[in-house]
């Protein structure tokens, strides 16, 4: 027996196979089988990402279109919208304003079935909005115009401020507003607090080229429509895509922050 009073061991103690196999000690309480325990769940960068993949971006085309010159861009821009990942397009018309009598003796034809028609309440689920509407003297159109009328209640309550939008449009002619239209339709975003965004130059060469008449301009896609029986050509059809794709490109860098 040493000064202190008992035997002090050379080596620390191992724990025999039984302790080993129940895994306790002395210092460990027991948990009651009605306590609740609580796992915290770790977050990983996959498990972000493929959140992040999971939310849809929406891009809304919206659109009136009297002799369907408006339509094929609108459904040539869903092209381009769908190509960037993580971005849908849906396709609406504004409600016809004129009545049946009056379009049959302008001889326009029937409106396309698949397309559904939006309220304007519908709008504040979308990320970023295209209008797509024809020229009536260098403004557009009454069926859009009075589309626009009818957010009474998104304006007042802020429900469109921040969201990107952009425009194409239809002329009969050169000269016959392919520009104008646009930029007075400005108004209706400014008084809604949205973003105009417009395509600039960004569609490349083709822009510039003038030996061959084709529509659009730096505000956005157009096509010329003649006396209603010229069919959009290739590069105006290109241009909508582009359109689609650029403005996906700019609702999703907005939702990354």
């Amino acid at each position: 027996m040493g000064k202190g009073g008992g035997c002090v061991p050379s080596k620390k103690k191992h724990p025999t196979s039984a302790e080993d196999a129940a895994g306790t000690s002395s210092t460990t309480a027991p948990i009651a089988a009605d306590e609740e325990t609580h796992a915290t769940p770790t977050v990983t960068e996959s498990s972000e990402n493929a959140q992040s993949v999971a939310a849809t971006l929406k891009v809304f085309i919206v659109f009136y279109s009297m002799y369907g010159h408006v339509e094929k861009l609108a459904k040539r821009m869903k092209k381009g919208v769908e190509g960037v990942e993580g971005v849908e397009a849906v396709l609406y018309r504004v409600p016809e304003t004129l009545p049946d009598e009056v379009l049959e003796h302008m001889k326009a034809p029937p409106k396309a079935p698949e397309v559904p028609e939006i309220k304007a309440e519908e709008l504040a689920v979308a990320d970023a909005i295209l209008f797509g509407f024809p020229t009536r003297y260098g403004c557009m159109a009454a069926q859009m115009k009075a589309f626009f009328d009818s957010t009474g209640q998104l304006w007042k309550e802020q429900t469109l401020v921040g969201k990107p939008a952009g425009f194409f449009v239809s002329t009969g002619t050169q000269g016959g507003g392919q520009e104008t239209t646009a930029w007075t339709a400005i108004t209706q975003l400014a008084h809604h607090g949205m973003l105009f965004v417009p395509i600039g130059y960004t569609f490349g060469d083709d822009m510039s080229k003038i030996d061959f008449i084709h529509g659009g301009s730096p505000y956005g896609a157009g096509v010329y429509a003649g006396d209603g029986t010229r069919e959009p050509t290739e590069i105006e059809l290109a241009l909508a895509e582009h359109q689609g794709k650029y403005m996906a490109g700019v609702a999703k860098r907005l939702s990354q922050g």
